[in-house]
């Protein structure tokens, strides 16, 4: 099942399964935004990544004692079990709530629900977890949207590069070959709020920024503009990722972060992991703003 919403600025759609945003299209143009999921380079769109980010150790976590099976970026992506609870002119809201199966590989009683808003040029992504179990719960959250780069006939993927809200000095943290964070960093940001786009840049895979001070990140041509700019106030990691040579670039925000390559796998005690009182909600959106 494919929802749509569209105004006189854009045209968006969202799969129901996995909650996936699909499509983004100007109204007036009919220009695509969003990587077409070619399956022989990159069968998705824009997943969204719950209870974990990346990889756990082992493909498992630890917690009170037993382990628990957690496949990379967790299980609302691809999960074809997710319902619509409500769709307004503007917005479309979809949720996943624990059962018996769920339990088995994540023991929480949870409630996952994502609200996508179309407001003029911006798509507001907004997401709700409820702990209604009697226990604290832990979790990761986060985003994978994937954006077709270059955008127009006559450039390049080296015509584009990504412009940071600031002027940035950081590193990225290097994975290793099974997906784990591994113990090196390699200097990638100096002095500087652009980064250029090119072939190679993933070839150890994602980029992995833990020390960001912007909050916002443009994706622009030196051709043709600005393409998009996505805010993530409430995500303190982000991520950069392509496959190599491939026509897109993922602009991902994180709360929370793929296991170590020395972790304990213990689930409460993994970097960047959220906890959650039992009866308690909790909230965190970012947005997608689409230029002409």
């Amino acid at each position: 099942m494919i929802y749509q919403l569209e105004n006189d600025k854009l045209q968006i759609a969202i799969q129901q399964t996995g909650a996936e945003l699909c499509k983004i299209q100007s109204a007036t143009t009919g220009r695509e935004f969003m990587w077409d999921a070619n399956p022989d380079v990159w069968a998705s769109y824009a997943p969204v990544l719950f209870p974990i980010i990346g990889a756990v150790k082992h493909g498992y976590v630890k917690h009170n004692g037993q382990e628990y099976a957690l496949p990379r970026h967790g299980f609302i992506r691809n999960n074809s079990n997710l319902t619509l609870l409500e769709q307004t002119s503007n917005s479309v809201t979809l949720g996943l709530k624990y059962d018996e199966e769920l339990l088995k590989i994540y023991p929480f009683q949870f409630e996952f629900l994502i609200t996508y808003t179309l407001k003029e040029n911006k798509i507001l992504v907004s997401h709700k977890v409820i702990n209604h179990g009697n226990t604290q719960m832990f979790f990761s959250l986060g985003a994978h949207p994937a954006f077709k780069c270059p955008l127009n006939e006559g450039e390049t993927y080296e015509d584009y590069y990504l412009e940071f809200e600031k002027v940035e000095t950081d590193s990225t943290w290097l994975l290793e070959s099974d997906g784990l964070v591994g113990n090196f960093t390699k200097p990638l940001l100096h002095n500087t709020n652009v980064l250029h786009l090119n072939g190679h840049l993933f070839d150890r895979d994602a980029l992995i920024f833990k020390n960001l001070k912007s909050k916002q990140v443009s994706l622009r041509s030196t051709k043709s503009g600005q393409v998009i700019t996505l805010h993530y106030e409430d995500f303190p990691y982000l991520g950069i990722w392509a496959k190599p040579n491939a026509h897109f670039v993922c602009i991902e925000p994180w709360l929370g972060i793929a296991d170590s390559f020395d972790s304990d796998q213990i689930l409460e005690k993994k970097e960047g992991i959220l906890g959650l009182g039992a009866g308690k909600t909790f909230v965190a959106s970012y947005t997608i703003e689409v230029f002409e």
